[in-house]
């Protein structure tokens, strides 16, 4: 693999202890010497417990509040009690605080003892700290004394500690739910993360891909669930080992692994499992062409083209022209319909035509389709961009000669004298229509012969429930409602969706079935679109938006598509499409998500407008206001 995916890929490791160390800087040393990158260790000692007062018997409750407002910390009470080393520490709070307690004076003091923690790790310059696994039962009071801490701190995140699974638990998969219900409760806080610790038995598959779509910032590794290879070093069981790589491949995660509580792996040495974990780390499927190409741009939020109100620049044009497949599938198509012209016994010159020709990579399509049907073709390459064609210009002049006529002009303005064979274009946005190819060609397909082939033939747009807190922070950053009711183009990497994607609707080209003039539109409500999609949720998720695709027949069975199930391999000239929603929706098993979506227009522009009901049992347990309506927030223009 390319070395700048390596790095770009690569984990941290670190090391986890729940020991109490008199000398702090010995065990950092050692961890350092044994190859690790930071360490974990608790800020203070067991001992600071006392705080608490749960012995009441002599105690007064004046005596309890006395140190309410007063130093809590003795110089003793600390493990860590310099900055030294602090950019590569990670502070553990104590595993005893007990947030929602029923008892009073635990509660509140617990809350103290939290709040001089942070301050002290905020004092220090820790990044990190991690928060002891959730108690069961009632949060209320852990979300609100950690979502009122986190406010006022320096430092940037608190991690916090979910197992995969927990023991004699009756509720399914409760430690997602416990971290759904913490998250929820503090407004989606995105300094509130997530340090997930596998256990020995992992869940299901699905609950375990879940995670993928949460911000996990920390993979913990207890050393008691290694087992030892043939020659005694420790290694991870097989689920263990795949969930652990597709963790480090989709979130690039710190990883943390356990100190052993015993020597209990012959060949261990202490750098023997960080050695592994990078081995693993190393070892991560190779990227393919698609996710080479998306190398840094994963779950990066880009706003979709507007390509009759913009001209696109030539970076923009070669990027696009790097995509191998969507180039070979173009030009499988041309020669196909070729030689089903030529099976007509028609003219004998095939007269295609290039809209939206660009720098001219489909009309190269057509000349190679041309050369394998040995078909004599002529070819009228039509662009609106004043910068594209001095390209094509170019490109006439030095390669193409007199195979190729240029006009400059807009498609739906231009009046050939004569009618083509073919029609060819690359108008199809991630969405399908959301470039306005519909608009683009019922303005051209009056250069078409009344027997002409349009390539595209047809388009399909998806769409889907999806689960990304990381993509919902990022919208929510810009905190206006603008940005919740856009659509942004994005390779989604931290997702998980709540189900398969299902169509919306199609667009077919030619479509003779509109009202014109002079054989031009008489307006646009034929390109005006409804459509209601349902999934049931077979496992309880929150939906923080909606993921869109499109699959797109060229000619025939030659197909270009980046709809997961349908997926053109290594074509990634397209990123699927977010639609946003307003507020995150909580979704029970068994539960139905209700899409229902437009595609609107007027004389200037178009838009899409969304909305999401969430019910079950004939109840609707939660509706999302209509997204973007009249086109307020985001809209292509005409």
């Amino acid at each position: 693999m390319d070395s700048t995916i390596d790095q770009f890929r690569a984990c941290p490791v670190g090391l986890l202890t729940n020991d109490c160390y008199d000398n702090i800087g010995t065990f950092i040393d050692e961890a350092s010497e044994a190859g690790h990158d930071f360490v974990a260790t608790p800020i203070a000692h067991p001992g600071f417990r006392r705080v608490l007062h749960e012995d009441k018997k002599d105690i007064n409750k004046d005596a309890v509040n006395l140190w309410r407002d007063g130093p809590v910390f003795d110089r003793q009470d600390l493990i860590l009690q310099t900055a030294a080393c602090s950019d590569i520490i990670v502070g553990m709070l104590a595993e005893w605080l007990r947030l929602d307690s029923t008892d009073e004076d635990i509660r509140v003091n617990s809350e103290l003892a939290l709040k001089q923690e942070l301050a002290w790790a905020s004092h220090l310059g820790l990044l990190s700290v991690i928060f002891p696994p959730l108690p069961k039962g009632n949060l209320a009071n852990t979300a609100r004394s950690i979502n009122h801490a986190v406010g006022s701190l320096s430092f940037t995140q608190i991690w916090m500690q979910v197992p995969t699974t927990t023991k004699d638990t009756e509720i399914e998969n409760e430690p997602w739910k416990q971290w759904n219900k913490l998250r929820v409760l503090t407004e989606q806080n995105t300094k509130i993360q997530v340090a997930l610790e596998l256990t020995e038995n992992l869940p299901a598959d699905d609950i375990l891909e879940m995670w993928l779509a949460e911000p996990v910032k920390a993979l913990i590794i207890p050393a008691e669930i290694f087992i030892s290879n043939a020659k005694g070093y420790p290694v991870l069981p097989r689920r263990h080992q795949e969930f652990a790589k597709k963790v480090m491949d989709k979130l690039r995660p710190n990883i943390l692994v356990t100190v052993p509580a015993t020597q209990i792996h012959a060949s261990a040495t202490p750098s023997a499992y960080q050695e592994y974990i990078r081995h693993l780390n190393r070892n991560l499927p190779e990227l393919d062409e698609v996710n080479q190409f998306a190398t840094g741009y994963q779950d990066y939020l880009q706003a979709p083209l507007q390509p009759l109100m913009d001209n696109l620049d030539n970076s923009t044009y070669e990027t696009f022209e790097k995509d191998p497949i969507k180039y070979q599938q173009y030009e499988e198509a041309v020669y196909r319909a070729l030689l089903d012209r030529a099976q007509l016994k028609l003219d004998v010159t095939t007269m295609i035509m290039v809209v939206g020709a660009g720098r001219g990579p489909l009309v190269d399509c057509c000349l190679r389709a041309a050369a394998r049907s040995e078909r004599k073709i002529h070819i009228y390459a039509v662009e609106k961009n004043p910068n594209a064609f001095v390209t094509l210009q170019n490109k006439k002049e030095n390669e193409w000669k007199d195979k190729v006529e240029l006009v400059f002009a807009d498609m739906r303005r231009w009046k050939p004298s004569k009618k083509c064979d073919i029609l060819v274009s690359e108008l199809l946005g991630s969405f399908g229509d959301n470039e306005l190819s519909p608009e683009c060609l019922d303005g051209a397909q009056k250069f078409l012969k009344d027997d002409g082939i349009s390539i595209p033939a047809n388009y399909t747009s998806f769409a889907a429930p999806l689960a990304s807190t990381k993509l919902y922070n990022e919208v929510a950053a810009y905190k206006d409602l603008e940005h919740f009711e856009t659509p942004y183009v994005v390779m989604f990497q931290q997702i998980s969706e709540l189900g398969s994607s299902q169509p919306l609707w199609t667009f077919e080209h030619p479509n003779h079935k509109f009202p014109t003039t002079n054989d031009d539109p008489i307006n646009n409500l034929h390109n005006i679109r409804y459509s209601q999609a349902k999934f049931t949720v077979q496992k309880t998720m929150t939906m923080h938006g909606v993921a869109g695709y499109f699959e797109s027949v060229l000619y025939k069975d030659v197909m270009i598509s980046i709809h997961p199930e349908t997926h053109s391999p290594g074509m990634f000239s397209w990123f699927p499409i977010f639609f946003p929603i307003r507020t995150p929706l909580q979704v029970p098993q068994g539960a139905q998500v209700t899409l229902d979506f437009w595609r609107q227009t007027d004389k200037k522009k178009i838009w899409y407008e969304w909305a999401v009901t969430v019910s079950k049992d004939g109840e609707d347990l939660a509706i999302s206001p209509i997204h973007n309506v009249g086109g307020r927030s985001y809209w292509v223009g005409l």
